[in-house]
């Protein structure tokens, strides 16, 4: 089991530790880094920066949003990416909610979430293979457009800039069952919002049709402490958040996913207090056994257990939300 950095997505501004921390990463033998977006900063651009000061580590995006981009522009950044990196970047691809797509992007969510991202991996790989000019007869992604709103003279064109890797690995950020199976059937890797060693088999049907060498890369919040109680505080508090707030009361992923992985009335009673603008209330509802099982914190000998029963699963890379170089190293030392 590899190990990963995931530094997610910008608060208010940038954090001037984020560099140092992907070149402790690449020091201590991690094999990626990882960058997010929500509706702020975007996943790209800050990878273009570490890639600048780093030389081994991989690049990936987990997730960039498919209502941010066409496929062809997420293709272009891909492959513009992997040349400056020297063959390093990792494309992660992921649809996010309703709320966000309509919202942020001005967009209307897919009725049909699968075909939409089935079609937009499609363009994607069309891209980066440059074997012929992209075309595309879809249902969302029509390439040449032919919609009643167009010219009707538009060309099917292929990248000028010749890809410097056809098969970049593409990984899709998925959370039903049925988007789950597609991805192992379309994709290279997903990229699990939560995973429970414990629970292992609430996705293992969706993976049935995974070839081999399929990437299965959960993040997971990562800290060495004496205090598990307050090591979880931050996990609960990222949980209340998803739970209650990325998304609607009446469509939400995420608390679907945790009903899903034996949790719903804590779901559904953390998504009430949310909403009722209940926010300390929401994050002390969460389940101190939910969020342990989808982390890694406490004492180092607590870690070492708990990073065994990681291993034994699928999982073939840990992300790690780890903003400490003392955890870091730690959970390097145990991995290797």
């Amino acid at each position: 089991m590899r190990l990963g950095l995931a530094l997610g997505y910008w608060g208010r501004g940038p954090s001037a530790d984020h560099v140092p921390l992907a070149q402790e990463a690449e020091r201590l033998g991690y094999d990626s880094v990882w960058t997010a977006e929500s509706w702020g900063s975007d996943a790209f651009t800050p990878l273009t920066w570490i890639a600048a000061h780093t030389s081994r580590i991989k690049l990936g995006t987990a997730v960039a949003q498919m209502a941010a981009r066409s496929p062809t522009t997420t293709a272009m950044h891909a492959l513009t990416l992997d040349h400056l990196s020297g063959g390093r970047a990792l494309l992660g691809l992921g649809l996010s909610g309703p709320q966000v797509v309509e919202g942020w992007y001005g967009r209307p969510f897919p009725k049909s979430p699968l075909t939409a991202t089935r079609e937009y991996v499609d363009v994607v790989r069309q891209v980066l293979r440059r074997a012929a000019p992209v075309e595309l007869d879809g249902r969302f992604h029509a390439l040449p457009y032919d919609g009643p709103d167009g010219s009707g003279i538009g060309k099917a064109l292929k990248s000028i800039t010749h890809p410097l890797r056809a098969d970049l690995p593409v990984l899709l950020g998925a959370e039903g069952p049925r988007n789950i199976a597609q991805t192992a059937r379309i994709a290279d890797g997903w990229l699990p919002l939560y995973w429970s060693p414990l629970r292992a088999e609430v996705y293992e049907a969706s993976l049935t049709d995974a070839p081999e060498g399929f990437l299965v890369a959960p993040m997971a919040r990562a800290k060495v402490c004496d205090d598990v109680a307050e090591g979880l505080l931050p996990v609960k508090a990222m949980l209340g958040f998803y739970i209650g707030g990325m998304g609607h009361a009446k469509r939400n992923f995420h608390a679907d996913l945790m009903a899903r992985m034996g949790y719903e009335e804590e779901a559904r009673r953390v998504q009430r207090l949310f909403l009722d603008g209940r926010r300390e209330e929401a994050v002390l509802a969460v389940p101190d056994t939910f969020a342990d099982e989808i982390s890694l914190v406490g004492p180092r000998k607590r870690i070492a257990e708990r990073l065994e029963l990681w291993r034994k699963g699928p999982v073939t890379d840990l992300l790690v939300l780890a903003p400490d170089r003392d955890t870091l190293r730690v959970l390097a030392e145990l991995n290797s």
